[in-house]
């Protein structure tokens, strides 16, 4: 009899999410759907759907105006590749329907007024849970959405200041709310990308001066909210940040959440998938970039600044000099070159690396942030020469001697053989 009830709970609260997408859909209200969290085994093929949607790892549905009407674009993403098809709403419900049975067991949907998040288990356990959107509506053109990537209602960042009682962002600490949930947007693509989302055992992530630890925490929440267990430790120098840290982590129910005092020279994890350093001083970014890189890392993530190795190292190319007598133009070089080594070296090491604006930091006005995610499969030998003999050329052209990341991967000689 119990059995029963459950089964017959099951298949109301499903029931509850698909009438209130298809409502959400003619009403027009409709922000964003995520599908994520794959199952292990396909229980029965789509009709009318290619094959190869069933290794799709994540479908993003969007609302998207032609000139047929209103359609719902569904963005596709494979393992190697993305694919968009835009479909009729009816049919694009359809389809959705029968990628909950069959391929995905979670689905985030963003409405105007509302969020609903479905979770299906791997038994078909089926819970539903309903809450005040997390998004802000704009008022620019197309009527378009901004989405918020943290529910505004998480405790943690009422724990932290960010959010008063009634759960509105405290006027002062808007340019952090803007900040965490553009990390949030950054990290969910990258942990994406590097086929982090979806894995039955826990990422093992580290972030290496977390302060109050804003990010930590909008990470661990993160990863809590798309289902994707997590070990996360923050690591910061101030014992007080850490006490009250871990207070915090306690209060917020995130158990997976933990710091530890100490910095990115005395804590070095074993095996990580995701290492973070914001704001690690000089050469510290590159001891954090090693750490990632002999961990394992999948993703990196820095922002680096106090850049200070390079700079009275350079003998100024002659054709050069005009323009960086001025100190503030040696100091921007300086900035770009041992930031453009860095990216060049991770790409060497196998990884897919970008170099961006991020918003701005709390503390400062530098708001590069460098985002490594490792490439499938082993390095290709020849790349590999050609990016080394690149850093070479630059070493000559500049005429410095040595970049700490460089020597701490053992990097130097190989250089000077592959030039």
């Amino acid at each position: 009899m119990n059995n029963s009830a459950d089964a017959l709970g099951d298949l109301a609260r499903r029931a509850r999410f698909d009438d209130a997408l298809a409502h959400i859909v003619a009403q027009g209200d409709l922000v964003q759907l995520v599908l994520s969290k794959t199952r292990r085994a396909v229980a029965k093929a789509l009709a009318d759907a290619p094959l190869d949607w069933f290794d799709a790892q994540r479908v993003a549905v969007k609302p998207v105006q032609l000139k047929s009407g209103a359609h719902l674009a569904l963005r596709w993403t494979f393992a190697h590749r993305e694919e968009v098809h835009n479909l009729q709403p009816q049919v694009a419900l359809a389809l959705i329907g029968m990628l909950l049975d069959t391929r995905f067991q979670h689905a985030h949907l963003l409405a105007r007024e509302e969020a609903l998040q479905l979770v299906i288990s791997q038994r078909g356990k089926v819970a539903l849970k309903r809450s005040r959107a997390s998004h802000t509506a704009s008022d620019e053109g197309h009527s378009r959405s901004k989405t918020r990537w943290v529910a505004q209602d998480a405790p943690f960042l009422h724990l932290l200041g960010v959010t008063d009682g009634g759960g509105q962002v405290v006027p002062a600490m808007a340019r952090k709310w803007k900040q965490i949930n553009k990390f949030v947007e950054v990290l969910d693509g990258a942990l994406r990308s590097g086929g982090l989302i979806g894995r039955e055992a826990a990422l093992q992530v580290a972030d290496f001066g977390a302060g109050k630890g804003y990010l930590t925490f909008a990470l661990a929440q993160h990863l809590q909210t798309v289902g994707q267990p997590a070990q996360v430790l923050g690591v910061e120098l101030r014992p007080g940040l850490v006490d009250e840290a871990n207070a915090h982590a306690k209060a917020s129910g995130l158990p997976g959440l933990s710091f530890r005092c100490g910095d990115v020279n005395d804590v070095r994890p074993e095996r990580l998938d995701v290492m973070v350093a914001l704001h690690a001083c000089d050469t510290a970014t590159d001891v954090a970039i090693h750490t990632g890189i002999q961990a394992g890392a999948a993703v990196i993530v820095c922002s680096p600044c106090c850049h200070k190795q390079l700079r009275p190292q350079l003998a100024l190319p002659e054709v050069l000099r005009p323009l960086l007598r001025h100190g503030v133009h040696l100091g921007q070089e300086a900035e770009m070159l041992t930031d453009g080594v860095r990216a060049l070296l991770l790409e060497a090491q196998g990884y897919a690396t970008q170099v961006f604006e991020f918003v701005s930091l709390e503390h400062t006005a530098k708001n590069k942030l460098i985002l490594a995610v490792r490439r499938p499969g082993e390095v290709d030998a020849a790349r590999r020469q050609t990016l080394l003999a690149q850093y070479a050329q630059l070493k000559a052209f500049y005429g410095f001697g040595s970049h700490q990341l460089a020597a701490l991967l053992n990097l130097e000689a190989s250089a000077e053989s592959a030039a």
